[in-house]
């Protein structure tokens, strides 16, 4: 096996070499480059297969001849950012989270001017107000309040990218709730 493979590389070897010695000084620059990658490549392979690299440094080790290609690709860096935040908007719930965002505005701009008023005009929030807040049915149990608080939580924090107001109010409507309960 080992004689086979011995011959197999000294015929590669000597085609390369006759292919070669036919070039022009500018084509063998330009191919010296190539082979020269391809010869890292198959270097890489061989180091994987036979266990003695692992595969992530090997993928790493690839990517280094196209470091130098970093400065051309950087122009493209806004693109991507407008495509990942269009993706961001498309996924599930991306709608209802601009929606929610607009309502906050406007509740927000209200509050600053002072003239923010809750639907029962009392200050608190009602009961019907915190079932429609977690989205919760007004014959809910207490651990659908508790999942429903947890789900809008996780998603609204501000760690997150939400809102101090958001959270309160998502704080004060599980009170309600579960005040009514206990």
């Amino acid at each position: 096996m080992q004689w086979v493979l011995g011959l197999a590389l000294a015929a590669i070897v000597f085609v390369v070499l006759r292919q070669w010695g036919a070039m022009s000084p500018e084509q063998r620059k330009r191919s010296g480059w190539k082979l020269l990658l391809a010869g890292f490549a198959i270097v890489l392979i061989i180091l994987v297969v036979t266990g003695r690299i692992h595969v992530i440094t090997a993928g790493i080790a690839a990517l280094l001849p196209l470091l130098k290609k970093l400065p051309a690709l950087l122009r493209y860096w806004p693109l991507l950012d407008r495509w990942a935040s269009q993706q961001r908007r498309d996924r599930p719930g991306g709608e209802q989270r601009s929606e929610r965002e607009s309502h906050r505005g406007s509740e927000h701009n209200q509050q600053q001017g002072g003239r923010h008023q809750q639907a029962s005009g009392s200050g608190a929030m009602s009961y019907r107000e915190a079932c429609e807040v977690l989205g919760v049915a007004p014959d809910c149990t207490a651990e659908e309040v508790v999942a429903a608080h947890r789900r809008l939580i996780q998603k609204l924090h501000p760690d997150r990218g939400g809102t101090d107001y958001l959270a309160a109010k998502l704080n004060e409507a599980k009170t309600v709730l579960l005040r009514q309960r206990g």
